[in-house]
């Protein structure tokens, strides 16, 4: 079964740092694209960070480059794979819902997995 679980999500105050985990299990996704994604209340879901399957290149939106770090670490012998976020210089428009997802190929088909979602609340 095929799960993405994140982790790290809390309050903090403006200016202030949370790193978000995303563990994911199932299959192996050392093959994937992973990325971050958030939604804040009342509006859509938008893009913040992705990774490449070897980390050899990293996108950010522009609202978060310099303040925000993607990593990942592959799995080895299809053991779990782990995304991260760092997230450092908070501001409140980072409050947000923040999704963990995976993006690959099998078979010619295109698979996208996401988490449930962990809270980051930014207070001014």
């Amino acid at each position: 079964q095929v799960q993405l679980v994140e982790s790290g999500g809390g309050l903090v105050q403006a200016g202030g740092s949370l790193r978000l985990s995303c563990s994911a299990s199932g299959r192996p996704f050392d093959s994937y694209a992973m990325g971050w994604f958030r939604q804040a209340p009342g509006k859509e879901r938008e893009f913040v960070a992705g990774i490449r399957w070897d980390s050899a290149a990293t996108y950010y939106t522009e609202s978060v480059e310099g303040r925000f770090t993607i990593s990942r670490d592959n799995a080895r012998d299809n053991a779990k794979s782990t995304l991260y976020l760092q997230m450092d210089n908070l501001k409140p428009e980072d409050t947000a819902v923040y999704y963990c997802n995976a993006l690959g190929t099998v078979l010619a088909s295109t698979m996208s997995y996401w988490g449930k979602g962990t809270l980051v609340t930014v207070s001014s």
